[in-house]
């Protein structure tokens, strides 16, 4: 994962500078999301991995699935990444340029995974003290996962907050067991 990501991280820091000179951040992020979900499709994926597959002919199928999807930057950036035998990098290019995204708007996503649903008025005062801590505006994100049997497990950025009662119960049991 981390080679993909270095190897991806040049195109994405293209992408993201061609977007803030075109003034097109929301178009872009809309259309590496697109191409990063077409090429995670299987169908697609064994397209992309036939060798007996000519890469301008890859390409065309692959703009021709995108449609209107894609800009004319967009479409090049397609060509390039298939002449290059990296369009299996979309993925991760949508997902760096998203981080990019986020931090020249001030802005962060957070994934909360909690043992039971998050009130209205509790979402409130955590996204109000994670902003207050991170000092940028927090975008959270909801799931539930009953297996941490109660707490929540926070994740913004490279921070991670483990509030779960199973994280507890482990650090319990390392506790006793030394």
């Amino acid at each position: 994962m981390a080679e993909k990501t270095t190897i991806a991280r040049p195109y994405a820091e293209a992408v993201f500078e061609l977007a803030c000179v075109q003034d097109a951040l929301d178009a872009w992020s809309e259309s590496l999301k697109f191409a990063a979900d077409m090429v995670r499709v299987p169908d697609v994926q064994g397209l992309i991995g036939n060798p007996r597959i000519p890469k301008r002919t890859l390409a065309e199928l692959l703009l021709d699935i995108g449609g209107d999807k894609f800009s004319e930057g967009g479409k090049n950036l397609i060509r390039l990444l298939v002449e290059n035998g990296r369009v299996s990098l979309l993925p991760e290019i949508a997902q760096l340029f998203e981080a990019k995204k986020a931090d020249a708007e001030q802005k962060i996503d957070a994934q909360v995974t909690s043992a039971a649903p998050i009130k209205e008025a509790a979402r409130e005062r955590l996204a109000a003290a994670l902003e207050k801590r991170l000092g940028r505006a927090v975008v959270l994100h909801f799931e539930v996962d009953e297996s941490l049997l109660g707490g929540a497990v926070i994740r913004a950025g490279d921070l991670v907050i483990d509030g779960s009662v199973t994280a507890q119960l482990s650090k319990l049991r390392l506790a006793l067991s030394h």
